[in-house]
């Protein structure tokens, strides 16, 4: 009989302490919705980086404290005065209607910083806020919360909620440049799947009332510096495809049980800390327990995991062609590997009935280079 889930989630873990869910780890859900590996990882509240690190891959993961200091800073000004900065860009720049604004920081707790505490108050004036029975209109610093199979999840955020025509809109405040109207795609859909994550808590929070989802908008508001200047411009920012994906993923977290059951009996990824904090299991069956669930690597979870340079040596021992990326993986459907690949390009393996079409241009695409390294002088 199989021990239950918790059991087996903490024995994952071994003796480390729990790490809890932020915006970060429940992005990363959707970011890469098939690794199984992040998902035990993140349901057991295990440090992936030092499991990374102890494994033989660490990782330059999370932000430079240079880029730490500047986002701060930013978001310092941009809240400074009662969010005053703010208030001009949502008025000026998105053309917003915000005639009579109270400001409440919900960080103030009379001293007591309990994320429970905190949420407390968030969910009661948030909730006179969308029942029309309190005056709060820009809410700074609250305290949101999720189940996530299982757990707790409190999500601080550095952003700010403000309502305005009935609605609750996430505020997401960051560092990087709007330049020209435009910023780096890539930083964009981080901030915004972090950002899908109070979206979701923020929608509970108001299930619960009976209050429907619709009182918090998929829209999100991204503010950033304008051009090379540290003057803050915004943009509205389209999240509900992304809203729906990490749904979906935190649904199937709440099934993490159909995960665990698959997994050797005994099986842990503890680094069995000694008094000095520094591991004492031997790396090797370290690699070996991990090597034991599989993982999924995609080339842009160096943006966002911990385990992205273990995944990928993996990846690339076993000539995955998840190392080309996913666009690449999708055309190539039915076939795992370049091994696979090569070997049907050059007639050497046969091809099954879903692997025909795929494997006659892989053909014609090796006789092109053939004859093109031939009329080049057999340059390859």
């Amino acid at each position: 009989m199989k021990a239950p889930v918790d059991t087996r989630l903490a024995a994952l873990r071994g003796s480390a302490k729990r790490l809890d869910y932020n915006a970060r780890s429940l992005a990363a859900l959707e970011n890469n919705p098939r690794c199984t590996l992040r998902a035990l990882l993140d349901a057991s509240g295990s440090n992936k980086a030092a499991i990374a690190e102890h494994a033989g891959y660490p990782s330059p993961f999370g932000q430079s404290a240079f880029a730490f200091a500047r986002g701060n800073t930013f978001e310092a000004m941009v809240k400074d005065n009662g969010c005053a900065e703010l208030l001009r860009v949502l008025r000026e720049t998105l053309k917003l209607t915000l005639p009579e604004v109270a400001y409440l920081d919900l960080n103030d707790v009379g001293g007591d910083g309990r994320n429970e505490t905190r949420h407390d108050r968030t969910a009661r004036v948030l909730l006179q806020a969308a029942q029309g029975t309190g005056d709060g209109t820009l809410f700074d610093h609250p305290m949101l919360y999720l189940q996530v199979g299982g757990q707790e999840a409190f999500l601080e955020p550095d952003l700010v909620a403000f309502r305005v025509d009935g609605r609750f809109y996430i505020v997401e405040i960051k560092s990087f440049p709007i330049i020209d109207g435009q910023a780096d795609p890539a930083q964009v859909r981080s901030a915004t799947t972090q950002a899908c994550a109070y979206v979701i808590a923020l929608r509970a929070l108001l299930d619960e009332a009976g209050i429907g989802r619709e009182a918090v908008s998929d829209t999100i508001v991204l503010v950033a510096p304008k051009d090379f200047t540290n003057r803050p411009t915004a943009a509205f920012v389209d999240a509900r495809k992304q809203v729906a994906a990490l749904t979906r993923q935190l649904a199937r977290i709440e099934r993490i049980s159909d995960l665990v059951d698959l997994l050797p009996e005994g099986l842990t990824f503890d680094l069995d800390l000694g008094k000095d904090k520094r591991p004492r299991r031997p790396a090797e069956e370290l690699a070996e327990a991990l090597n034991e669930v599989p993982a999924t690597y995609r080339p842009d979870c160096l943006n966002h995991c911990e385990m992205a340079f273990y995944c990928r040596a993996r990846a690339r021992a076993e000539a995955s062609l998840d190392v080309l990326g996913p666009v690449v993986r999708e055309q190539f459907g039915g076939i795992d590997t370049t091994t696979m690949a090569l070997g049907l390009a050059r007639g050497q393996l046969t091809p099954s009935e879903d692997q025909r079409d795929m494997a006659a241009a892989l053909r014609h695409a090796a006789r092109l280079r053939a004859e093109l390294a031939g009329a080049s002088g057999g340059a390859a």
